[in-house]
This record gives structure tokens, C-alpha cells and sequence, in this order.
């Protein structure tokens, strides 16, 4: 007998088939029983009636979210109970054999909404059972679906996915580092990630020429109802470019994306717009515009281009900083006024972003690949050249041996696809997100460690007042 999925039982009218998954909704009509059998890839109506014998004796007793097994016979429903809003509504199951795999309690959420009404901390804290909506699991296996088309667009173009390390140095970067104490060097620190950016430039040097990964981010930033303590980019960068090559390619796999998975959504103008930081300022107040042209369009996609872009700002303490990242390549025009240290504030990068339906979604640039351009960044940021030696002493090392002029771009995948699926935020495509305030209620983290625990890390945690 065949075991199969119910996504395609709708093809099966008069076979036999194997079904597994769960008692999604029970429904008594008089001596006949209904109910939703679901998986991750639909729902099904199984009907019982009491000339079944022992299988509508065992159905007597299932409960919502039970686990089983069924023999089915698949059926066309009759014509006056089909229902055109479900993928199998023209079909139901007649059971021939029931075997209840797991019983469960009641669920301390309903998982047969879409989950708006309930608050975040009851669905994280229960993520596994939120999961169950059919709103949730679609957000995940578009996400699946998304990522492997990405993956496969890139490598049939010669990028090579290369997975770089999440025990790393702390760096400047612009947010505040994660950081794992090392039990064998007493007093030293790794730092997780913010982004794969030294290594990506590395991997250049290194002449992998293009590279793609789907990355882990880590960044301990002020809580804000959006934002994830970790996060996922799809991360790049290409050899012998510049910002045309960077730009082009990555419009043509957002076109590419959008056309093939989201094929009822229409992109507002192709090619993409483009706007100077200056003129997105000045028209719209903001560096992320919403250009759309009907905004109450849930299907309609706006992306913009946002380029030329001020190098640097005024920090708190009225020292110079970086706008977006310090590894940058000045426009060509800016190259010697860094050099020198002069004009700092009319310097303008080669810093692009893109934006769609006004959030931002990804960043890049055309790198510093010269060892001087790089130092000349620091040491307008105020770094000595022993601190700039301690921070990217490597970086600035790989390069004295040759590399190659590159630059590339992350796009915010989550931020993306939340966009693709009309979702209000992040968390709802992230499979196990923490709350707003960082917090995972599922885990119960961040939580403490042991005293053996600290001993072995030599680290001793002084108690507030």
C-alpha cells in the first residue's frame, strides 16, 4: 500500500493509500464522525460511519492533535458538500484501518487559526505547536523552497557556497559582539559573527572569486520589536567587479525569485530604480523609500537602488565613524581626500542598498582591497596602528600578498521573505525566534550557568545591588 502525502491524494480518486498526520478538527453530526486529517502539506476530510465497525469504534475516541495512521480509500466528495477554498475539497477518505500512533492533551493553544489572536510569548513558548498552523508551516517551506532555488541560480552561475566560521574575533563591525569565553586560553573571548565580512573578503584573496553562503548572524543590539539577536543573510561576493556587476547580478536573481515562487506578485518597475542617498533624502526623508504606486497592493513590489552614500558621520563623542561598514572602497573621486584625511564628511562610498516597500533588505559594496585605503578608514575612526593592527592586522596582512579588486552585498533574508508573505515581521518566518527583548521562552535563555560551569570558563558573575 501506498504511503503518500495528502497534497496528492487529490489525484487518487478510487485508490488505496497509507495517511499519516494529525486529527486537525472532529466534528460529530449525528452517528457520523468528521475529521481533518493534517500534514505539513494539507489538509484532508476522513468520514466515519458506524457500518465501518471496529475502525468508527476506534474513531469514537480521537481527540484533536491525536497522531495516526490511516488505510484510506480515496473518494469524490459529492457535489453539494465540495469545498473550492481547500487544495482537496473536491475528495474525502473512507477509512478502512485506524492506528493511533500518539495521543495528546489539549493543546495549550489553539493551532487551528492563524495565530494572530494569541500573544508572542504563548507561541514561542509553545513554537512547537505554532508550528502546526498551515500559516506557519507554508512560511517555512517557501523559505526552504526560496533558499534552494537561490542555491541552485547561484552555483549554475560558478558562485561556490563556502560556510565560514561562527567562533571568530571580535571586530569593529558597528553593532556589539556575542562573545563565548574559552575554557583552555583563561581570560581570552571568541566573538560570533555580526556578518561573514573579513571572511568573505579573505575567501577573495584567497581566489575563490565568487562566493555565496547562507549565513549565521549574531548581533547583541538594543531590543526593538523587529530585530533577532541572530538572524540569516544571504551573504556574497565576486572577484574583478564593480558596482554594476554587483547590482546586475543580484537584480536578475531577485526577478528570477519573485517570478518563479511568488508568481502572483507583480514587481512595480524592472529595471529596478535608482536613487543617490542625496536625492532619497531630499524626495522622501528617508534613505528605504516606499515607492509604491498603490501601497494598499498586499501583491505589489517595489524595489529601489539607493547609491552614493556618505562614508562616514559624526559618532556621540564627535569623532568620525562609519556610516555602514569600515571596508568600503571610497568612489574614485574620494579615494585621495581619504588618503588624507581631508573633506571627511563630503567622502562618498560605493555603499549600495536596496530597498522594497520601504524596509531596507540588503546592503554591499565594492570593497578597500588596498592595505593603505583600509588603514586610512581607522585612522580616521581615531584608531591607533597598534589597534588597527590588533583588529584586522589579518585582513590588511592577506592583502600585501595580492588581491584582487571585489565587493559584494548581504540581503536580509528574513526581512525578505516576511515581505513575500505578507507577514507583519521577522519572527513569523523564522522557524525559532527569540521575543522582541531577546528572550527564547521555549528554552528559557538566556539563563545562568553553574558554579562548576563558571570555574571551568574562570569567569565570576558579581551580583547587582
Amino acid at each position: 500500500m501506498k504511503e503518500i502525502s495528502i497534497s496528492r491524494t487529490k489525484d487518487l480518486v478510487g485508490q488505496e493509500v497509507a495517511l499519516y498526520g494529525w486529527v486537525g478538527n472532529r466534528r460529530d453530526h449525528g452517528k457520523l464522525i468528521f475529521i481533518d486529517l493534517r500534514d505539513r502539506t494539507g489538509v484532508l476530510q476522513v468520514v466515519f460511519t458506524p457500518k465501518q465497525g471496529q475502525v468508527y469504534e476506534e474513531a469514537q475516541k480521537l481527540r484533536d492533535e491525536w497522531v495516526v495512521r490511516l488505510h484510506v480509500r480515496i473518494k469524490e466528495r459529492p457535489e453539494s458538500m465540495r469545498n473550492d477554498e481547500l487544495a482537496t475539497g473536491s475528495i474525502e477518505a473512507e477509512p478502512l484501518e485506524l492506528e493511533v500512533l500518539a495521543e495528546a492533551q489539549t493543546p495549550p493553544i489553539p493551532v487551528n487559526t492563524d495565530g494572530r489572536e494569541i500573544g508572542e510569548d504563548a507561541r514561542l513558548k509553545f513554537r512547537y505547536l505554532d508550528l502546526r498552523r498551515p500559516r506557519m508551516a507554508a512560511n517555512l517551506q517557501m523559505r526552504n523552497q526560496a533558499m534552494l532555488f537561490a542555491r541552485n541560480w547561484l552555483t549554475e552561475r560558478e558562485f561556490t557556497e563556502v560556510e565560514t566560521p561562527i567562533l571568530t574575533k571580535s571586530t569593529p563591525e558597528g553593532a556589539r559582539d556575542y562573545v563565548v569565553p574559552s575554557r583552555i586560553k583563561p581570560g581570552t573571548f571568541y566573538a560570533l559573527p555580526q556578518a561573514p565580512q573579513q571572511y568573505k573578503q579573505l575567501l577573495m584573496a584567497a581566489g575563490v572569486e565568487k562566493y555565496f553562503q547562507f549565513a549565521r548572524c549574531f548581533r547583541d543590539e538594543d531590543t526593538r520589536g523587529d530585530r533577532q539577536p541572530e538572524f540569516t543573510q544571504l551573504d556574497m561576493e565576486l572577484s574583478f567587479v564593480d558596482r554594476e556587476d554587483v547590482l546586475a547580478v543580484n537584480e536578475e536573481l531577485f526577478i528570477a525569485l519573485v517570478t518563479q515562487l511568488w508568481p502572483h506578485k507583480r514587481i512595480q518597475t524592472v529595471p529596478f530604480p535608482r536613487l543617490t542617498y542625496a536625492e532619497a533624502m531630499e524626495r522622501y526623508d528617508t534613505d528605504r523609500p516606499d515607492l509604491r504606486e498603490d501601497k494598499e497592493d498586499p501583491h505589489l513590489l517595489a524595489f529601489c537602488w539607493i547609491v552614493d552614500f556618505p562614508f562616514f558621520e559624526k559618532n556621540a563623542e564627535g569623532g568620525w565613524t562609519f556610516t555602514h561598514n569600515p571596508f568600503s572602497l571610497p568612489k574614485k573621486e574620494h579615494v585621495q581626500d581619504l588618503l588624507d584625511g581631508t573633506s571627511i564628511g563630503d567622502i562618498l562610498t560605493t555603499q549600495y542598498d536596496i530597498s522594497l516597500n520601504g524596509w531596507e533588505i540588503g546592503g554591499g559594496s565594492i570593497r578597500a582591497h588596498q592595505p593603505e585605503l583600509l588603514r586610512a578608514v581607522f585612522r580616521i575612526m581615531g584608531l591607533s596602528d597598534e589597534d588597527i593592527e590588533a583588529s584586522v592586522g589579518h585582513l590588511l596582512e592577506a592583502f600585501s600578498y595580492g588581491a584582487p579588486p571585489h565587493g559584494g552585498i548581504a540581503w536580509g533574508w528574513d526581512r525578505f521573505l516576511s515581505l513575500l508573505q505578507n507577514e507583519p515581521n521577522i519572527r513569523e518566518v523564522i522557524a525559532f525566534p527569540k521575543t522582541g527583548d531577546a528572550r527564547d521562552p521555549m528554552m528559557d535563555s538566556p539563563s545562568g550557568l553553574s558554579a562548576k560551569q563558571l570555574r571551568e570558563l574562570h569567569l565570576h558573575v558579581k551580583e547587582e545591588a
